[in-house]
């Protein structure tokens, strides 16, 4: 790659490590389905009248925003508000790549190698250690947490199999284009959510700071628009196996941030969970390379 491309690449990386604990200041200050719902109007207005809708029916751009943009969201706005660190978030919300391939088998029928599924059985095993060594302070996890936070990772992973059937299909988005038409989607079931659970929870305007204005611009407009546009380009000027491996970096900028920021730190049951975690990604994405390097070297 490029020079000026990999630092396009590590600014996504950044952008994209950085949004757990931006997220985790609108949260002190707005709830989650209010924030949500602030977040995808700023992502469609007035984003919309300059980017054209894709050519593609409204039931792929429905189906792609109640899972991706609804979902996902939902689930991990609603997991950080109940009991899920900044910094393990970030970790925790990779276990979308597992997702994947277990969707992607019992769906769409794809072949996988031997490898995943290793990379899967570390994935596994971290989350179990997560799950084991809470933590306490600002470091404490809880399970429902936990567990919303999976249940986002998964809406994720349902989000690529709905690119992944699109494209089968025959069609192929711009990926800016998919994000901001399909915003508008989650827009009415966020505010509906938001009335009907969050009424008496919202601030009062004299009780609003200014880490909440920069959180919704920042997960509107940074994480989402920049930070997809970047990706699709570089995903467009080259392979993607060279393009996925920086997303490995994206939970260690999480981790630090949240370190550097909130002062969240993590237990040892914690860091070795992290550790297996990334330990399956890297098996999962570099694991049939490694295995066929050692074959042709013997």
């Amino acid at each position: 790659m490029k020079p000026i491309h990999i630092f396009q690449a590590l600014i996504v990386v950044l952008v994209w490590g950085v949004n757990f604990v931006v997220i985790r200041w609108g949260l002190n200050e707005v709830p989650p389905f209010l924030l949500a719902t602030l977040r995808f109007i700023c992502a469609f207005l007035p984003v919309a009248f300059f980017i054209r809708k894709p050519n593609l029916p409204w039931s792929w751009l429905i189906a792609y925003g109640l899972l991706n943009s609804f979902a996902q969201f939902a689930f991990l706005f609603w997991a950080m508000r109940v009991g899920m660190p900044a910094g393990l978030a970030s970790v925790v919300h990779q276990s979308q790549v597992f997702f994947t391939l277990i969707l992607s088998v019992l769906i769409l029928q794809q072949r996988t190698q031997l490898t995943q599924w290793l990379g899967l059985a570390f994935a596994v095993l971290g989350l179990g250690l997560m799950a084991y060594g809470r933590g306490t302070g600002l470091g404490h996890m809880t399970g429902i947490g936990l567990m919303l936070n999976l249940l986002g990772a998964l809406s994720w992973a349902g989000g690529n199999i709905v690119v992944s059937a699109m494209r089968k299909a025959g069609h192929t988005p711009d990926a800016l284009g998919l994000v901001v038409w399909s915003s508008v989607v989650p827009i009415v079931p966020f505010a509906l959510l938001s009335w009907w659970f969050e009424r008496g929870m919202y601030p009062q305007w004299h009780e609003v700071t200014w880490h909440s204005a920069v959180s919704v611009l920042y997960l509107a407009w940074v994480a989402t628009l920049l930070g997809y546009a970047l990706w699709s380009r570089l995903l467009g000027l080259y392979e993607p196996n060279r393009v996925a491996p920086f997303s490995l970096l994206v939970p260690v900028v999480g981790l630090l941030t949240a370190w550097v920021v909130l002062g969240e730190q993590l237990n040892v049951w914690q860091w070795w969970g992290s550790l297996a975690l990334m330990l399956g990604l890297v098996v999962n994405l570099f694991g049939a390379r490694l295995v066929g390097w050692f074959r042709n070297s013997l």
